[in-house]
């Protein structure tokens, strides 16, 4: 049998399922049912319950630190994953609705000393508490406050309840192993109090005079487990200390120690019993200590003041916090190897549309420089439908029932193998995706063909090669999008140059502070910005593309602008040296395409190539993609890494050669795929297989017939 001490979590979850936006993630999940729970606590159905980077109650709204989650997952229990997050979720919700100490009362004169007088004003309770009792008194109430607010609020929820029984009881051997006599009886208080351990076990672990104290404290529990009233939790809290000082638990004071000796004495006190609890509880801000209660009503009452401005780090903890809820809710995209990771699916900065008219501008003008030219097909395709008509050929264009493979003939220029002899009308539908690489690399200065000349003309190309596909798919009536890729701290899509740079910087310093080394991976992230989307149109979206072109082809005018007006500016600093991994991009492509259900799905990669994943993960996608019926094609921009990667690929090594390589790529890779297995289904057969022209040329005539 295995035993309790050992980890489930531990077995079940590689490291990379504890991280802190795994934890956010799975919490996210139980989120809808948390926040009913906590509407039904306290009886407000307006309540908000969201995650921050500083804990806080208020009236209308808890919020809770999505770092006490991940502390769960460090525990030694035999519970789930899914067990500890709703569990976790629901102790501090608990905790935050139900904590107020705010309530005003004249101290209890039976919680002074005889000589005492009490104060003549009302006091707040932990006021109050500290004056009877001092700091020992205060850790041993907020302990058994825990406890009982636990009991109380997830009574209903034996479940839960039942999680946090063995998170508890799998830390409490070795917190009474390295507590003080002092420790070890808070921690059996705790435990007694919460219902989740019998005081015979309890006893037989801890110091003799802590097993007779515990034996004598249990009408004192019984009684906190039944009131509601925190006042009356302090009462037993100062007579549970008073039982430790007659079981010599806790230390006497003596009549002759100085002032300077006696507050040291109960400073002690106090540290033995927060630490012994705190080795068995999950920490909660709003129940640690009197200071961390404060901070956490204070931080409420800061946000509902519509005058008070945060400082530097509240904004940087609210940034982090918000870049680990980003990474949380991102897909997570598994490769052929196994290995899995967050992608961020975002839209592209709207801001770009800033540079639209001067883009256009520019983008015709460098498509006739480099012989891309920009023409309407449906026009110089008229003469061909009709002569095919008068053919006596069955199928037709409209009809709506084109050679599977017409969208790439097309663009090769194979105008006349638009049309195939059918006994049967057959409809066909189309779903093309454009990935453009948008990595710093393809910015940086490249060799011009054979020249010694280097220019940086790599993101230029690729989205003008985008373009002119995206326009062509649009003269078809093709379902498309085109999407950018690249690995960096994400943008959202209202993010200017200057709200971009800040938030970065803030996301950074915050992520540093609370998960350290993980900060990097946190905030460089794969991207995939979506320039225009299956379900979008393309007048919609072209003027975006047409923005993004002239920062790829004119990069230093874009930085320019934004040098000179960083809050108005397109956040061109997007586009910095970080090292793409192009395979869970294109893995994530290729899915998108397949959930479309068309018959023919083509995905054009147009990149220079270089992935700073795994080269072999990146093949290992796209033969993937392939078997799945998605015909890939590598577009290389200014080198010639795709021809280890892609079955079907071509280079461009100078910008004028780029419409000539597109056209004899599509054309390649359809007459392999033509030959070697025939019209109906070339699309779902192999990348690699070669022919020699005279198996082409023989099939060629038979498709005559």
């Amino acid at each position: 049998m295995q035993s309790r001490d050992r980890s489930l979590l531990e077995e079940i979850l590689p490291p990379e399922e504890r991280a802190i936006e795994a934890v956010v993630a799975r919490y996210q999940r139980v989120a809808p049912a948390v926040t009913r729970f906590a509407r039904s606590l306290c009886g407000n159905d307006e309540l908000r319950v969201r995650l921050g980077a500083e804990a806080s109650s208020g009236k209308d709204e808890v919020v809770v630190n999505p770092g006490l989650f991940q502390a769960a997952y460090t525990r030694r229990a035999p519970v789930t994953p899914d067990e500890v997050a709703l569990a976790s979720a629901l102790h501090e919700v608990v905790h935050l609705v139900s904590t107020d100490f705010e309530d005003r009362r004249p101290v209890p004169q039976t919680w002074l000393a005889k000589d005492q007088e009490a104060p003549a004003e009302d006091v707040d309770l932990l006021d109050a508490l500290n004056r009877a009792g001092g700091k020992a008194s205060e850790a041993l109430f907020f302990s058994l406050e825990d406890a009982r607010q636990e009991r109380q609020g997830l009574d209903q929820y034996p479940g839960a309840r039942s999680v946090l029984t063995d998170l508890y009881r799998a830390a409490t051997r070795d917190a009474i192993k390295n507590s003080t006599p002092l420790g070890q009886f808070a921690v059996g208080c705790f435990m007694l109090l919460g219902g989740h351990a019998e005081r015979d076990l309890l006893e037989k672990r801890a110091d003799g005079r802590v097993a007779l104290a515990l034996a004598d404290a249990q009408p004192f529990l019984e009684k906190a487990a039944e009131t509601t009233d925190p006042w009356e939790i302090g009462t037993l809290a100062l007579q549970l200390l008073n039982l430790a000082k007659l079981h010599r638990i806790v230390s006497i004071e003596d009549e002759g120690a100085t002032v300077g000796e006696q507050k040291q004495q109960d400073e002690d006190a106090g540290d033995s019993i927060a630490e012994g609890v705190d080795r068995v509880r999950l920490m909660t801000p709003i129940l640690t200590d009197a200071r961390s209660y404060e901070d956490t009503k204070q931080a409420a009452e800061a946000r509902a003041g519509e005058s008070d401005r945060k400082g530097p780090a509240d904004e940087a903890g609210q940034e982090s916090t918000d870049q680990i809820l980003r990474v949380s809710e991102a897909p997570t995209v598994y490769l052929p190897n196994g290995h899995g990771g967050k992608l961020l699916v975002i839209p592209f900065p709207e801001r770009f549309r800033q540079f639209t008219p001067e883009g256009r501008a520019l983008l015709a003008e460098t498509s006739a420089a480099w012989g891309v030219r920009q023409q309407h097909i449906s026009g110089e395709l008229y003469p061909l439908f009709a002569a095919n008509q008068r053919r006596g050929l069955q199928s037709g264009f409209d009809a709506g029932d084109l050679s599977p493979h017409a969208p790439l003939l097309l663009a090769a220029g194979l105008y006349e193998r638009m049309y195939e002899r059918r006994s049967l009308r057959s409809r066909r539908s189309y779903a093309v995706s454009l990935l453009i690489d948008g990595s710093a690399s393809m910015l940086q200065p490249q060799p011009i063909g054979n020249s010694a000349r280097r220019s940086p003309w790599g993101l230029a190309a690729a989205t003008l090669g985008a373009w002119s596909l995206a326009h062509l798919c649009d003269e078809l009536q093709v379902e498309f999008e085109v999407a950018l890729f690249n690995r960096s701290f994400a943008a959202t899509v209202t993010d200017s140059d200057w709200s971009y740079t800040r938030r970065q910087s803030q996301a950074m310093t915050g992520l540093r502070r609370s998960q350290g080394t993980a900060a990097d991976r946190l905030t460089n992230t794969v991207n995939h910005y979506m320039l225009k989307s299956f379900n979008q149109r393309w007048r919609v979206a072209s003027g975006l593309m047409e923005g993004l072109f002239l920062a790829a082809a004119d990069p230093r005018t874009a930085a320019d602008r934004a040098r000179r007006d960083p809050r108005q500016a397109p956040p061109v600093s997007l586009f910095t040296k970080g090292a793409n991994v192009d395979e869970y991009n294109v893995a994530h492509a290729a899915d998108r395409l397949n959930r479309t259900g068309a018959t023919v799905r083509v995905l054009v990669v147009l990149s220079d190539g270089m992935t700073r994943g795994s080269a072999e993960a990146l093949a290992q996608a796209v033969r993937t993609a392939e078997a799945s019926g998605v015909t890939v094609l590598g577009i290389g921009i200014g080198g010639d890494t795709v021809e280890s990667i892609y079955g079907r690929y071509r280079t461009v090594q100078h910008p004028a050669s780029l419409a000539n390589s597109m056209v004899n790529g599509v054309r390649d890779a359809l007459r392999r795929s033509l030959a070697s297995w025939g019209f109906d289904g070339w699309w779902i057969k192999g990348a690699r297989q070669e022919i020699d022209t005279s198996q082409f040329l023989q099939r060629k005539e038979a498709a005559r017939g």
